[in-house]
């Protein structure tokens, strides 16, 4: 389990980040239509996910928006925004912001994607969300490269995140 903070209190999640260089766990999300998403209808491209708790706080917001501006310029990648939000969040958000170069996906139905990676939170007052971190994989499945943010009010390493992919 990794060791996180929430505005210097300790948390816990429930395991950890796939490890680099292993195939990441399949997953099954809801877009913001509502339709489920998998991990096999992005098979041909480069996949950034920016995971985090909700859209509706300042950092998670920040980290989307500056994933959209940056995503605009990678090639064969794509940056899926996933917390536990309803969908409905999601897509008020990305359409209020004029976001449209990242894809929103909720884990809300199951829990089953955060559980798989590893960033539910297990403590804390943030129980059952999303930690923030960043997880890079490369068009095989094979993950190039994790960040578990250890403060979860800071914004993740976006450059080290964008590195992996060259």
């Amino acid at each position: 389990m990794a060791n996180v903070t929430l505005g210097g209190t300790p948390v816990e999640t429930i395991g950890n980040l796939p490890e680099v260089g292993s195939k990441a766990p399949n997953f099954k999300l809801t877009a913001t239509d509502l339709s489920d998403k998998a991990n096999s209808e992005f098979a041909d491209a480069r996949l950034v996910l920016n995971i985090f708790p909700s859209v509706d706080t300042g950092t998670c917001a920040q980290s989307i928006r500056t994933f959209n501006e940056k995503a605009s310029q990678l090639e064969n990648t794509k940056v899926l925004c996933i917390s536990k939000d309803l969908p409905f969040a999601m897509a008020r958000f990305c359409g209020a912001e004029g976001i449209e170069n990242v894809e929103s996906l909720s884990d809300y139905k199951t829990g089953r994607f955060g559980d798989e990676y590893g960033v539910t939170f297990k403590t804390g007052a943030f129980e059952t969300l999303l930690s923030r971190c960043i997880v890079v994989i490369d068009t095989d499945g094979t993950v190039l490269h994790t960040e578990q943010v250890s403060e979860i009010a800071d914004e993740p390493n976006y450059e080290a995140a964008l590195d992996a992919l060259k």
